[in-house]
């Protein structure tokens, strides 16, 4: 009796408790009347609201996100009453932060919100779909950040739209989530979109249910079949690290929105992943949307639960700075490229591609040269999608953290198949039962650390992190790709060469400089550092109107003079700017950009050893 009466008790107390939860969740009802012209209509109703003046907000960050991002100023008609409509006085301190006064109970915001940007990180509202980024959409309350939320989506059947999001479905029109923080790391889709559906056996007998969601034109035919390939990708992923994630609810959710004029992004979240992709279909095309879903699945383990420590908890209100990326993303750049190759997607001749692409940008750019990879990494804040007005000298201060770290992903891999007959999965792994599925946040020490737990080598880790992660030397390329049977060669031997006059420094062509009519062509970008331009003291704004005597009306004109030269001429080239009109010579040199190729296709012959090293590391590990 006196267990059955302490069970009963307890019943009670959590059942009172669970009620208190409902009580105290924030709710939030959306609806669309005007979306044609891409406006939501939002009320947030806050019961047992702060006893004091409390504050709503906008966010100026978002999950996935590391620049900042002015959500607030598509939000107007900001307002505030109580439940039956009464205003209550409502101050707006900054752009994005307004002040509640006096007030009841139970308080009232409502305000429109104007969305027409399609991409992971803003949001988007038309009669085709209502596409939520949550901190581009919703306002939310200083100091509650722990309160539970729903959600309430009204004029579904208006315009004939279903829901895809991680959040939990409660019934009928209902969502929730826990706090503010799984609430913002869950993006919605509301539309007409397709779905397919299967399961995933973790080894501990578990099911995942991972979902397909796509909002495009495409018949359903074609979106199950597309299912079946980013299921064969999933199953990759999982050999990585031997099993899924526990996802909450059991599911996992690709949201993908398919339209030309979208804006192509990916963005990985908890128990989902937003993918917009700015083509007309997936139809025909599905082998080359993979490449983001690969990248963004990856993300379920290494950033959503191998998380660096200082994007936890994730800060709403301003950059979100980490010294971790070059992991985060550029390992996850690695393997979301590596993994088609397993999956037999891509052949091992197109991901030489990849791999030169990779090893370029930490041989052949400048910001490589001088800084490593954590300092690259808390540039972040200003590169990862910031948006502003005066150029930046990007060419020359910063070589991307996705493409950074991919490059030293590719040579550890390499490394520990070569000298520890290990592999970068094994280190995946380690990472992750120490980090990730536990859930203990990690700093740049933590993965040096699990690296020399892995290898038995404290030396060998101390050694790579100083002088490959803290420090700007570069791993031997060519002598790890060689035992793959791969070489590493200039792209174009004995061709001359000026270098970019927009900084990509690829092709020795103007991209994408501007032609100014019959003026010549405007350098729109910086210069590269020690490029045979910058040596001539060529930069951003300055107007090319003849090379070697000849006229330069268009970007491919400057391109033919530069082919029909050699190593080692000079190019006088007449230029103008605010300073007036002027001549310098332009010395060519050769590209030294390097390509990637089989053993094979170079006319070498590829030994056993070789071929095996090469198929242990791109063969599919699914058992």
């Amino acid at each position: 009796m006196k267990k059955i009466f302490i069970l009963s008790v307890l019943s009670f107390l959590a059942s009172s408790t669970f009620a208190q939860d409902v009580k105290k969740a924030i709710f939030y009802s959306v609806s669309f009347p005007n979306a044609i012209h891409h406006e939501a209509e939002i009320v947030i109703t806050i019961p047992q609201a702060p006893s004091r003046g409390f504050r709503v907000r906008m966010s100026r960050s978002s999950a996935g996100r590391y620049a900042t991002h002015e959500f607030g100023k598509n939000v107007y008609n900001v307002r505030a009453t109580d439940v039956d409509g009464k205003v209550i006085s409502l101050k707006q301190i900054e752009g994005d932060v307004y002040e509640v006064g006096e007030h009841p109970e139970t308080v009232k915001i409502s305000y429109t919100l104007f969305a027409n940007w399609t991409d992971g990180t803003y949001a988007s509202v038309d009669p085709s779909h209502a596409h939520l980024n949550m901190p581009a959409a919703f306002m939310w309350v200083i100091g509650e950040e722990k309160r539970p939320v729903k959600f309430e989506f009204n004029d579904l059947d208006k315009y004939g739209w279903k829901v895809a999001t991680q959040l939990k479905h409660d019934g009928a029109n209902i969502y929730s989530a826990p706090d503010l923080q799984y609430m913002m790391d869950s993006p919605i889709e509301l539309s007409d979109f397709k779905e397919t559906s299967w399961d995933v056996i973790n080894p501990d007998g578990k099911k995942a249910k991972i979902n397909l969601t796509v909002h495009s034109v495409d018949a359903q035919p074609v979106v199950d079949n597309f299912g079946k390939l980013v299921h064969k990708m999933v199953l990759e992923e999982k050999a990585v690290f031997g099993e899924l994630p526990a996802y909450d609810y059991g599911e996992y959710t690709f949201l993908d929105d398919v339209y030309p004029t979208t804006s192509g992004d990916g963005m990985e979240h908890r128990n989902s992943t937003c993918i917009v992709q700015p083509i007309d279909k997936v139809e025909g095309n599905e082998v080359r949307l993979l490449s983001t879903f690969s990248h963004e699945y990856f993300h379920s383990w290494n950033v959503k639960r191998i998380r660096p420590k200082p994007l936890e908890p994730f800060n709403f209100e301003h950059a979100n700075m980490s010294s971790e990326l070059w992991f985060a993303e550029g390992f996850t750049q690695y393997y979301g490229e590596m993994l088609l190759v397993r999956s037999g997607f891509h052949t091992v001749d197109e991901y030489t591609h990849t791999i030169a692409g990779l090893v370029n940008s930490v041989l052949n750019t400048p910001a490589a040269a001088k800084y490593p990879p954590t300092q690259m990494s808390r540039y972040s804040v200003f590169a990862d999608a910031g948006v502003s007005i005066d150029p930046n000298n990007d060419n020359n201060v910063f070589t991307s953290y996705y493409v950074y770290g991919g490059a030293i992903a590719l040579a550890l891999d390499l490394r520990l198949r070569s000298e520890f007959n290990l592999t970068l999965d094994d280190y995946m792994r380690s990472v992750w039962l120490a980090r990730g599925k536990v859930m203990k946040p990690y700093t740049v020490p933590d993965l040096e650390s699990d690296l020399a737990k892995l290898t038995k080598s404290p030396k060998f880790a101390a050694d790579f992190f100083k002088r490959y992660i803290y420090g700007v030397e570069k791993n031997d390329y060519a002598a790890l790709l060689a035992k793959a049977g791969l070489v590493l060669r200039k792209a174009q031997p004995g061709k001359a060469w000026a270098g970019s006059l927009t900084g990509t420094g690829r092709r020795g062509r103007a991209g994408q400089a501007r032609t100014a009519g019959n003026e010549g062509v405007t350098i729109l970008t910086s210069t590269v550092i020690g490029t045979p331009v910058y040596k001539a003291g060529l930069d951003a704004g300055d107007v090319i109107l003849k090379a070697d005597g000849k006229e330069v009306n268009s970007e491919q004109a400057f391109d033919d003079i530069i082919a029909g030269k050699n190593i080692g001429d000079k190019v006088v080239v007449n230029y103008k700017n605010r300073t007036g009109n002027h001549e310098t010579t332009i010395t060519l040199e050769e590209n030294p950009y390097l390509e990637v190729i089989t053993f094979e296709k170079a006319g070498k012959e590829l030994t056993k050893e070789q071929q095996t090293f090469r198929e242990n590391w791109l063969s599919s590990k699914i058992k």
